[in-house]
């Protein structure tokens, strides 16, 4: 038995409204009741399953995440303008931000009916059952997490939406932050701490998203004065747990991708059903390049999705950090020959060097050259260029149609213990220990090959704000992290070509704006955010 339960809802909606897409549909494709489904013992598994499947098409809409940012701006020359990359015009109604708040509240939605439901599984045990509702409470609160962090203060939703509704009201930060921090002690009850099978949530899941969740707490002014404390102790018994890969390469590779630095992955496969609309990570920050001799659209390179690295994030790589060659590819290999037999399939086809060269080297070589200076500025073809991301590779999944997004089969990870290196280390540093702070940040650095480390006397925010932009690029939520620190109007406007440019940011954007249609279907029970 399986797929019994398809949930299709967001928070708001009203039955009949076809012009919104926030409703309340519960489908039961095989028209079995739900006495017949909660009969099965595996009726809880499925009902958290699917808002695992849920968490997946959440986490694949990337534009929240990067753009706008101080290391990823949009994949246009720079006299374009974007709302979400430039902060010009950002609006209630720009179509990306309902996507992502309806993406949110429908793992909320599947994570409620999951835990809802629980009791009312037949034939399963009690340790399974606290299992099934921890894994729900941990998906809900990740979902808050991110909600609460883009938009503020948002409904809280608990309990599962039988019937459509339209009166909800905005909480407070304070109170998602404590609704998201008690579903996560709970989790902790509940979870395994070696799960079962593979990608499902584990103890020290919940521990680095709770000591997350409570280091960006301590900036607040409703933060607790053990907030950094707190988060520094969870995040040690997660690093204890899940050392770092020895090489950063390796760490990446996809012939590596389970391994014991990684702790929450969402799974895809090769199976075109079940991975859903698949993981695309392996066409981010790409540019159009097969308009250069030697060049098509090809498996290895793939297309990119408009999105592109900022000059800052390339000059970030110290010399020798083996980071940048497992993150970036600087060389480009030609996939067919070129139109006029110069650059021939499996020559150098395109070049970025690291530092600039100069004009008479470059017109030596046959291939294409783009200096660092270049990377947005248009060529006679009006794109732009820069070294693509190589660490999302996904081999195995051929390019077909332009028009199509290739799904990719690669796990997504979503936590992993590099990153638990880095909570730490802001946590001990918020918390007046500098030394500690130092510690994590040179574990990372060693493991990059670097001989030069950073020391209690010089270490902050954007030395660890920089440390993290080289480790998890492309893989957490840049923006969130900028948001957390303070730092997002500082560092957009000093790294971010596009939007210095427009120099549009102003404080109140480290809030977007609330979906327009929300505030509309509940009749303006949903406030919107100051200055939109």
């Amino acid at each position: 038995m399986k797929n019994h339960i398809i949930i299709v809802i967001s928070i708001i909606g009203i039955m009949g409204l076809a012009s919104c897409s926030d409703f309340l549909e519960e489908e039961n494709r095989n028209y079995l009741s739900d006495e017949i489904l909660l009969s099965d013992p595996t009726a809880l598994d499925q009902m958290v399953a699917n808002a695992y499947d849920k968490l997946r098409l959440a986490t694949t809409f990337y534009d929240l995440d990067h753009q706008g940012t101080d290391i990823f701006t949009r994949r246009d020359i720079i006299a374009g303008i974007s709302e979400l990359n430039d902060y010009v015009n950002l609006r209630p109604v720009n179509g990306s931000l309902q996507t992502y708040w309806t993406n949110y509240y429908n793992v909320i939605s599947a994570a409620n009916i999951a835990i809802s439901r629980a009791d009312q599984v037949q034939g399963l045990s009690d340790a399974d059952r606290a299992i099934g509702v921890g894994e729900a409470k941990f998906l809900r609160a990740f979902a808050y997490f991110h909600l609460v962090e883009n938009f503020g203060g948002v409904p809280l939703v608990l309990e599962e939406v039988k019937t459509a509704q339209t009166d909800f009201t905005r909480a407070s930060e304070a109170e998602v932050y404590d609704q998201i921090l008690s579903d996560l002690e709970d989790a902790l009850d509940g979870v395994a701490e070696t799960p079962a099978r593979y990608g499902k949530v584990s103890k020290d899941a919940v521990r680095h998203l709770t000591a997350k969740v409570l280091l960006t707490r301590g900036y607040r002014a409703f933060g607790n004065d053990s907030d950094f404390t707190e988060a520094a102790a969870l995040a040690e018994t997660v690093i204890e747990n899940h050392p770092l890969v020895d090489d950063f390469a390796s760490l990446v590779s996809i012939e590596n991708q389970r391994n014991e630095e990684v702790i929450f992955s969402l799974l895809y496969g090769d199976n075109p059903v079940s991975r859903g609309v698949g993981n695309f990570r392996h066409l981010l920050f790409k540019f159009v390049y097969d308009v250069y001799p030697g060049q098509t659209r090809s498996t290895l390179y793939h297309r990119g999705l408009g999105r592109a690295p900022t000059p800052y994030f390339f000059g970030l790589f110290e010399d020798g950090d083996e980071r940048e060659s497992a993150t970036i590819r600087r060389l480009m290999i030609a996939e067919v020959n070129g139109p006029d037999g110069i650059i021939q399939q499996g020559d150098t086809s395109i070049y970025f060097p690291k530092t600039a060269w100069a004009a008479s080297v470059i017109n030596s070589k046959d291939y294409v050259v783009f200096n660092p200076d270049e990377y947005f500025t248009p060529d006679g073809l009006t794109q732009v260029h820069f070294p693509m991301f190589k660490k999302f590779d996904d081999p195995g999944v051929a390019y077909t149609n332009p028009g199509i997004n290739p799904d990719g089969e690669r796990d997504a990870v979503l936590i992993r213990s590099g990153e638990t290196r880095l909570i730490a280390a802001e946590a001990y540093l918020q918390a007046g220990d500098a030394g500690k702070a130092a510690a994590h940040v040179n574990a990372l650095r060693q493991r990059a090959g670097l001989d030069r480390m950073v020391d209690a006397g010089n270490i902050d925010l954007d030395v660890i704000l920089d440390e993290s932009a080289i480790e998890m690029a492309g893989e957490i939520s840049r923006w969130m992290d900028l948001k957390r620190t303070g730092k997002l109007q500082e560092r957009v406007l000093a790294h971010n070509p596009h939007a210095a440019l427009n120099n549009a940011i102003k404080p109140f954007h480290s809030l977007r704006p609330i979906p327009q249609s929300e505030v509309d279907v509940t009749g303006n029970s949903i406030t919107q955010n100051d200055g939109y």
